[in-house]
């Protein structure tokens, strides 16, 4: 299931948190480079709390950053999905996307879902993790091999929480302003 929450924050924290966002840091990966800001334990512990009411669940943080998009500045597809990965210490459940800065687009943007022309809308569980390299190589910027499904649109503190076998990218792939969002992958248990 995909929820959404608008107006997640309180004003007073998403200020103070939005106003600390300067100075992304390029993080090179196998696949892709990334700018990312690390969360204080303080906001990861709120975020974490605030989940715990929302889903009445369980929730265990596995990895959160803080991280931008712009012009020049990761600008590929990489539709993918995030239930195999060598980077977690866990398997996550979920992953949310909380949106940080304004909309400066007037044209769709936001969080994109897409179907898989084999695998459909999500990775299979029982997959290999080589089966996931092979579709982070090959599939995720070849745009043939997707359908857009649908796009949840960028608001400022919106959040969006989805399963990590969802297959789903930025939308769209390259952003003119500053596209700064905070990401967590987590497990949820009731």
């Amino acid at each position: 299931m995909i929820y959404i929450i608008d107006d997640f924050l309180d004003k007073e924290l998403l200020n103070r948190v939005t106003n600390s966002l300067k100075d992304f840091k390029k993080v090179i990966t196998k696949e892709k480079d990334f700018w990312t800001i690390k969360p204080s334990d303080k906001f990861v512990n709120y975020m974490v709390k605030r989940l715990c009411y929302e889903e009445d669940s369980d929730i265990k943080n596995i990895l959160c950053f803080f991280r931008e998009s712009k012009k020049d500045q990761d600008n590929d597809w990489r539709i993918h999905n995030d239930s195999h990965s060598a980077v977690y210490s866990a398997k996550p459940d979920r992953a949310l996307v909380l949106f940080m800065s304004d909309n400066k687009s007037d044209n769709l943007n936001g969080t994109a879902f897409w179907e898989h022309n084999k695998y459909g809308d999500t990775f299979p569980k029982d997959s290999s993790e080589e089966e996931a390299n092979r579709m982070l190589k090959k599939d995720a910027n070849n745009l043939s091999k997707w359908r857009l499904k649908s796009v949840i649109g960028h608001k400022k503190n919106r959040l969006i929480s989805y399963p990590c076998e969802y297959f789903h990218s930025k939308y769209p792939n390259e952003f003119i302003n500053s596209r700064k969002v905070f990401v967590m992958f987590y497990t949820a248990k009731r």
